[in-house]
């Protein structure tokens, strides 16, 4: 199987094991499933979740598309070459419950061909980071173990590498550099070289993409049923404002999609279902969504940090 064939089966097995896990922690809510096709070369696969006993929103959504490559994507997307090629898995799912975090994944190869169709370039990318409305040190400690676990059966410099860019990355710079959530691991443009081939690329985002359900649903299990007032949804609400914010200011994912004349459905799945955008919102400090927002201000090594009581927060943001 070619190396092109080999990564759009690993996205669609991505695709099902995961809708298959979801469905049964939610327990009500099923997959809707929207088969598309791309005018320009390709389509894919949309599967949205909504109005579930756990997930209010969500999508885990596949792309197999072409095309030729246009003077717009030389222009603003830096991409050289005659035609492309890109493919990927992405997911994003909110939360009914203000305390169970939005969680986001996407793993994706991208090639680019000359006049006689062959390849010229290839690289790989993708990640996963966590988004919480309310900080539980415990949670923010597994999801990031997690995946410094996977990285470090492949690399054990890669984590600390990966988990850097994401935090770098995830940032709403227009509101004073503040994270979009805790982070977790993002990588790009990873290209073959001689001691690590476009396999060992495929085998890391599997590796990567299988994570996802341990790393995110442990998460779930323990925060679903936990009760929540109005005021913990209107905090919710808040950030997921912020969310919005990233996804149409900043996100590259986002971009790529509308200069290549995506399909404008899929690629907006990723926004929450309700917003609030509250005029110079400022939470009461000391609260449990300040100690929230502190954190996305300085991002924290979570593997190596130690147990400390939960009210010990203040002091921990500003050792950072």
């Amino acid at each position: 199987m070619s190396i092109k064939q080999t990564w759009i089966h690993l996205v669609h097995e991505l695709q099902n094991n995961i809708c298959a896990a979801l469905e049964a922690e939610d327990g009500q809510a099923v997959f809707k499933e929207d088969k598309w096709e791309r005018e320009d070369g390709g389509g894919g696969i949309t599967r949205v979740i909504s109005n579930g006993k756990v997930f209010e929103k969500g999508g885990v959504n596949t792309s197999v598309v072409h095309g030729d490559v246009t003077n717009e994507m030389r222009n603003q997307l830096k991409i050289h070459g005659a035609k492309w090629f890109a493919c990927g898995v992405s997911l994003v799912l909110h939360p009914k419950n203000p305390f169970v975090p939005t969680v986001h994944c996407n793993y994706r190869m991208f090639e680019l061909y000359n006049e006689q169709n062959e390849v010229i370039d290839r690289w790989f990318g993708g990640g996963t980071d966590l988004t919480p409305y309310y900080l539980f040190q415990e949670d923010a400690k597994h999801f990031h173990q997690t995946y410094k676990d996977v990285c470090d059966a492949f690399d054990v410099t890669a984590y600390e590498q990966y988990k850097k860019i994401c935090d770098d990355y995830f940032v709403n710079k227009h509101r004073n550099n503040e994270r979009r959530g805790i982070g977790g691991i993002f990588y790009d443009y990873k290209r073959a070289t001689p001691d690590r081939n476009s396999h060992y690329w495929i085998d890391f985002a599997k590796a990567c993409g299988q994570a996802f359900i341990p790393a995110y649903l442990a998460i779930v299990q323990k925060r679903k049923e936990m009760a929540y007032t109005p005021e913990n949804k209107f905090w919710q609400e808040i950030r997921r404002g912020r969310y919005v914010e990233f996804n149409l200011v900043h996100d590259r994912g986002t971009v790529f999609g509308l200069k290549t004349n995506g399909r404008t459905e899929s690629i907006l799945m990723s926004l929450p279902p309700t917003v609030r955008f509250e005029y110079d919102y400022t939470p009461l400090a000391g609260s449990e969504e300040d100690k929230l927002l502190q954190v996305c201000l300085h991002p924290i090594d979570w593997t190596s940090l130690p147990e400390i009581d939960e009210d010990d927060w203040a002091k921990k943001v500003n050792m950072c």
